[in-house]
């Protein structure tokens, strides 16, 4: 995999390196799982703030339970319940 050099200050480069000590990682491995475990909490930091929206919205929580209860109605559609099918 291609790769890029980034310039960090010294005790981000230090913390880095203590971290990746104590996760038994490169450096490299280690900044990119803590990007990507930033990536996906400001992704649901970013649903989160999403649904308080909708819940702070009398009419659009309205109308989101009104799509849930149509979604509802096909717990009833006859066909066999797949949990218990040992695929």
């Amino acid at each position: 995999m291609a790769t890029t050099t980034v310039r960090v200050k010294t005790t981000t480069h230090n913390a880095l390196r203590e971290r990746a000590k104590e996760r038994g990682e490169s450096l490299t491995d280690t900044l990119d799982q803590l990007v990507e475990e930033d990536r996906r909490r400001r992704l649901i930091d970013g649903a989160v703030r999403s649904w308080n929206a909708l819940r702070e919205d009398p009419e659009a929580w309205a109308e989101w339970q009104a799509e849930l209860a149509l979604w509802e109605t096909t717990l009833a559609d006859g066909l066999e319940d797949e949990s218990d099918v040992d695929w």
